[in-house]
């Protein structure tokens, strides 16, 4: 009864789940130097398939990050993994390399993309597609832009938009800070920021929950639409190689 649904969900969560993991990047007082590394673990259950959830950022040796996104479950499963730089100065994540896959969920996907800052263009590898990009705008890609809305949260900021790009299309995607709540996990009870996503003419609304004295590390998503909600929750999760065992 409910196949399309599932794909749908999954496909969702790829995309959506992902706006708050990099909230962990976040400092309590100040902007970030550097990046710290991280890992955390999610769970669901979408239409009555189980979905698992696994997020990772480390350093590469040329002194950029690469931040990795795995969901899977029976329908499918999406990874997505990007390559960037942190600009100190100006407190931008810049990024050099994406990549997409997605098998089981309809049809299968696979794209690439490798940025060009010195010609501000953007080409996807798999179709030899290249796109211009304006060199006054802070361009992110699908994950990138995650770790641009930590920092601009960690300033201060009440809404954030951030302007996406796939190769081929450019999105506006809107944020805005809602309230906040203290939440019940099976890591304990713990204080959050409350994040909205604000859509024109969409049906689907998204909520997530940011751990204001643990990094604002993402602790519940939640996406309701046509009347049903869909809840995400954190199970496991680490900064810089230590454990978060309780709240």
């Amino acid at each position: 009864m409910y196949p399309n649904r599932s794909l749908k969900s999954v496909w969702l969560v790829s995309h959506w789940f992902l706006l708050g993991f990099s909230m962990c990047f976040a400092l309590a007082t100040q902007a970030a130097v550097t990046l710290p590394s991280f890992e955390t673990s999610y769970n669901a259950k979408l239409y009555g398939f189980a979905i698992t959830a696994t997020s990772s950022l480390s350093p590469l040796p040329n002194g950029n990050y690469e931040y990795y996104f795995n969901a899977d479950s029976m329908v499918g499963k999406v990874s997505e993994k990007t390559e960037v730089s942190w600009n100190t100065k100006e407190q931008r994540i810049i990024p050099q390399r994406y990549s997409y896959q997605r098998k089981g969920l309809g049809k299968s996907r696979d794209d690439e993309l490798v940025f060009d800052w010195s010609t501000n263009k953007v080409t996807n590898l798999k179709n030899n597609q290249i796109q211009a990009l304006d060199a006054g705008k802070n361009f992110q890609d699908s994950l990138s832009y995650q770790i641009q809305l930590s920092q601009d949260l960690m300033a201060g900021k009440k809404q954030f938009e951030y302007a996406i790009t796939n190769g081929s299309k450019i999105k506006q995607y809107t944020f805005d800070i809602v309230g906040e709540e203290t939440l019940t996990t099976s890591l304990g009870d713990v204080k959050t920021v409350k994040v909205k996503r604000t859509r024109d003419k969409d049906e689907l609304v998204t909520y997530a929950w940011f751990a204001k004295d643990y990094q604002y590390l993402l602790i519940r998503l939640q996406q309701e639409e046509n009347g049903s909600a869909y809840t995400i929750n954190i199970n496991k999760a680490s900064l810089n190689g230590k454990a978060i065992d309780h709240f």
